[in-house]
């Protein structure tokens, strides 16, 4: 058993970690700030409410708790506004990672697991996407990704310190046990906006851009379910502790899925229709993003299990059960079939 400090567990993939961590025998410790993050979502270890840019909480955590290893999610994680606002991200992204690798050293801590994304490799060139692909982000959020990964090698390179960098495709689903599940404000994701469209939350939601060379028009990515992305972290944590190198893998399924065909698996596990409206492109949208999971096959032993049915059968059963985006942590667990106005 291993005391892990999770940083940004009250998130969405971060509490998925939690539980995993928990499931297998460990023992989770979130820090969070709850910017962005649920009180409610933390049930499997304490709860500790603080930033990762103030070292003196990072040194009062770290004594309290003498973590083996640190699983790392913490970090602002919407692509428009780290356009934006460029500034926000590199501040929390970059050197908020930087004061716990700082905060690691001071406490003899040289373990961790690294949230990376498939944002670092920008518009890929060929597809699926391995590990060796160029890394050319397109947006501020792939940058301060790409700059924390670096981040990493060079504090291996001077201190020891060993990561896993995890690049994740598109994180997707709910605890099917209907424990946790995602919501943020504001919503981004396709998959919940999709849902709260057939519930009647949103009048429609935005197609953006119906005129890709895909067979539908629509763009394609690798939708991952999060419990996957959990068993995954929970992989690379024991990979580190049994002394293995540091490495980076993809996360994601091999397979792509159209966003209009994202919407159709919608309607059908709702049983009712998404009214949707076609925006433009994007700006820097690749057309397809698919991810070549084979070195996380092979060398951590892990595999996707559930499919794209399963992510959003099991993303419409927490929104069924649980608080609407946005609610109060004491509306957790309120029926969303109650709050319908429709």
């Amino acid at each position: 058993m291993s005391t892990v400090l999770v940083t940004g567990g009250a998130g969405y993939i971060g509490s998925h970690a939690c539980k995993a961590l928990a499931m297998a025998g460990h023992v989770p410790i979130t820090l969070d700030t709850l910017e962005r993050g649920h009180r409610w979502a933390v049930k499997w270890g304490p709860l500790e409410v603080g930033d990762i840019g103030d070292a003196a909480t990072l040194d009062r955590v770290f004594a309290v708790y003498r973590p083996d290893c640190v699983l790392h999610f913490a970090a602002y994680a919407y692509v428009g506004e780290s356009v934006t606002a460029p500034a926000l991200y590199y501040r929390n992204n970059v050197l908020g990672t930087l004061s716990l690798l700082e905060a690691m050293r001071r406490s003899g801590c040289a373990r961790i697991v690294f949230s990376s994304s498939c944002a670092v490799y920008g518009i890929p060139t060929r597809l699926p996407i391995s590990e060796d692909a160029a890394l050319e982000p397109i947006n501020a959020y792939g940058s301060t990704k790409l700059a924390a990964e670096r981040l990493l090698v060079d504090f291996e390179a001077a201190y020891g310190l060993r990561s896993v960098r995890l690049r994740y495709f598109n994180a997707a689903g709910a605890d099917p046990d209907g424990d946790i599940g995602e919501d943020h404000s504001p919503e981004t994701h396709i998959i919940p906006l999709a849902l709260q469209t057939a519930a009647g939350l949103l009048p429609h939601m935005t197609v953006f851009g119906n005129d890709y060379g895909t067979p539908d028009g629509t763009c394609i990515r690798d939708f991952i379910h999060v419990g996957d992305l959990a068993e995954a972290h929970v992989l690379a944590l024991e990979w580190l502790l049994s002394g293995n190198p540091s490495r980076c893998f993809n996360l994601g399924t091999g397979q792509g899925h159209s966003v209009e065909t994202v919407i159709a698996a919608a309607e059908a596990v709702s049983g009712r229709s998404v009214a949707r409206v076609v925006h433009p492109r994007r700006p820097g949208d690749p057309a397809v993003l698919i991810a070549d999971p084979t070195r996380a096959n092979v060398e951590l032993g892990w595999h996707a299990r559930s499919t794209l049915q399963d992510q959003v059968r099991n993303a419409w059963a927490w929104h069924q059960r649980c608080s609407l985006p946005g609610a109060t942590e004491t509306d957790a667990v309120a029926p969303l079939e109650a709050k319908l106005s429709v």
